[in-house]
């Protein structure tokens, strides 16, 4: 089996057999973010355990750092966090540097509306791609000025001013606006309000009642979601164990149930019911997949996913369970060229405006592997075959770790190996991703330069 413990540079995945063993994967993402951010505006200590060490969670790390809260790693599992308080963030000396990361973005512009001073952000070229008009109206809306020579996109300055409470109904289903409004709302007097079309992961919800907070959510008779937060009140230090991300458990569970004979459990998954498509949409497809030993921690519900290999079928996916699990799709078109039959995917407009157009670019990918499909404006249709992909392209990874790592997924189960051409991407989620899958049995390695 070939090492991969240096990603930098081209990385290629060869077919192998089935995988097993029992893992951990990376701390949940998006509740490594909000532990940084609350527990950073929250008075007193927070201890942080199974926090994700990706690149994008540590680029909040650093601006939270920046602004006044004392964050420490204090063991290989645990960080403490000492907070400034609310509305006593201090003016960062320096540009925020965001990397990839699209959720810091969002969240820290929110953290920092209501600051009094200009706050400066900046991301890698991927970042820059993405647009924040979506979180930069509602701000706007509240009194924060945010200045950018690109029009909606990074670089850009937020200046902090006292804001004001609004009802802000969101035009898309997103976590990250919504929480961009509510982390707002933390020093404004009165109540802000969220209403969101359809139920979106709600981790923030979750953080704030977890440190102590006041938060009212109801669902309408229309299945929409009114969220509403009375600012000003105080956060209070809290403990928090990170249950294991379940989008980086998704690359694991796909993995298993295409390649015959596998036997793999995945522990201490968060199983969020606002992020588990992923794992009902395998099951649908045939896999056998079991959710075991399911118990609740730190307000989320978190259990064991084992997954064995066998046949999958093509499905119509039912485009309302995207929200549940839009960071999955590019691995679920890995799963779809290896299912019998056509597998239907679609109400994915969202995926556009990722790290990567990633419809386009698994797309493009996915046929240079010999799967045949068809691209559509909001998703793709895949036709699996009785054959498994023949593989052998080397697919670029448009600076998107989940490109990258869907693709060394597929070339685990094709005939000919599959080559990405820059594996120090997968760092940003799930550091250390080609030594745990090799662990189980993959053969994924560093490639050799011509």
């Amino acid at each position: 089996m070939t090492s991969a413990s240096n990603n930098t540079g081209a990385v290629t995945s060869n077919s192998c057999g089935p995988l097993q063993g029992r893992v951990h994967v990376p701390g949940d993402k998006s509740i490594s973010h909000r532990s940084l951010i609350l527990g950073g505006l929250a008075i007193g200590q927070t201890r942080v355990t199974g926090l994700l060490e990706g690149e994008d969670v540590l680029c909040t790390a650093e601006a939270m750092r920046q602004m006044g809260a004392n964050i420490e790693k204090v063991s290989p599992e645990n960080w403490v966090i000492n907070g400034v308080g609310v509305g006593a963030l201090q003016e960062p000396t320096k540009v925020l540097e965001m990397g990839n990361s699209g959720t810091a973005a969002r969240l820290l512009m929110g953290v920092v509306a209501g600051a009094p001073f200009n706050t400066y952000f900046a991301g890698d070229t991927s970042l820059h791609k993405r647009p924040m008009k979506r979180v930069a109206t509602p701000l706007t809306k509240m009194g924060a000025t945010i200045t950018s020579r690109s029009g909606d996109r990074f670089p850009l300055c937020v200046t902090g001013h006292d804001l004001m409470p609004i009802t802000y109904e969101l035009p898309v289903a997103s976590a990250q606006v919504k929480s961009c409004v509510l982390l707002a709302g933390l020093d404004t007097p009165g109540i802000t309000t969220v209403i969101e079309p359809k139920p979106t992961r709600d981790h923030t919800e979750n953080m704030l009642r977890h440190f102590g907070a006041e938060i009212s959510v109801v669902t309408a008779a229309d299945g929409s979601r009114v969220i509403s937060y009375e600012g000003q009140q105080e956060l209070t230090g809290a403990d928090i164990i990170v249950p294991g991300d379940p989008s980086s458990a998704a690359f694991l569970a796909v993995a298993a149930a295409i390649l015959p004979g596998s036997d793999v459990t995945i522990e201490n998954v968060g199983l969020n019911p606002l992020r588990d498509g992923l794992f009902e949409t395998l099951g649908e497809m045939g896999a056998d997949i079991k959710i075991e030993n399911i118990r609740n921690s730190g307000g989320e519900q978190v259990g064991d996913i084992r997954v064995k290999g066998g046949l999958l079928k093509g499905i119509e996916v039912p485009p309302e369970r995207a929200i549940s699990m839009i960071d999955e799709y590019p691995v679920l078109f890995v799963a779809a060229a290896f299912a019998h039959g056509s597998t239907v995917m679609k109400g994915l407009e969202e995926l556009r405006v990722k790290e990567s157009d990633r419809i386009a670019v698994m797309a493009a990918g996915l046929k240079a592997c010999g799967v045949q499909l068809e691209e559509l404006e909001d998703g793709l249709i895949v036709h699996g075959r009785a054959v498994p992909p023949k593989g052998g392209a080397t697919v670029s990874t448009e600076l998107d770790h989940r490109i990258a790592m869907s693709f060394l997924i597929l070339g685990m189960a094709s005939e000919k190996g599959v080559t990405v051409d820059d594996g120090s991407v997968m760092e940003t989620s799930f550091p250390g991703f080609t030594t745990l899958m090799n662990n189980l049995g993959a053969n994924i390695g560093r490639t050799n330069a011509p």
